[in-house]
C-alpha cells in the first residue's frame, strides 16, 4: 500500500452503510477505520444516546467535530 495515501471520508445519513462500507473497505486497502460515533463513546465512557440527553445535539456535534479533527490529522484512514 501507498505511504502517501490520503484518508478516505465517507459521509451519509444515518443508517446509510458507512461503518458497513468502511470495514469492509478498510479490509480492502489494508488500511485502519475509524467509526467517529465509536471514538466519542471510546473517549467519552458513554453513549450518544446520553451525550444528546446532557448536551443536546450542540454538545455531540463538538465532540463529534473534535473527534473527527483529531482522525483527519492521521494519515492513511477511513473515517
Amino acid at each position: 500500500m501507498q505511504s502517501n495515501l490520503n484518508n478516505i471520508v465517507l459521509i451519509g445519513p444515518m443508517g446509510s452503510g458507512k461503518t458497513t462500507v468502511g470495514r469492509r473497505l478498510s479490509e480492502k486497502l489494508g488500511i485502519n477505520f475509524f467509526d467517529a460515533d465509536h471514538e466519542i463513546i471510546n473517549k467519552t465512557g458513554v453513549s450518544i444516546d446520553h451525550i444528546f440527553d446532557v448536551e443536546g445535539e450542540e454538545g455531540f456535534r463538538k465532540r463529534e467535530a473534535d473527534v473527527l479533527k483529531d482522525l483527519c490529522n492521521k494519515p492513511n484512514n477511513i473515517l
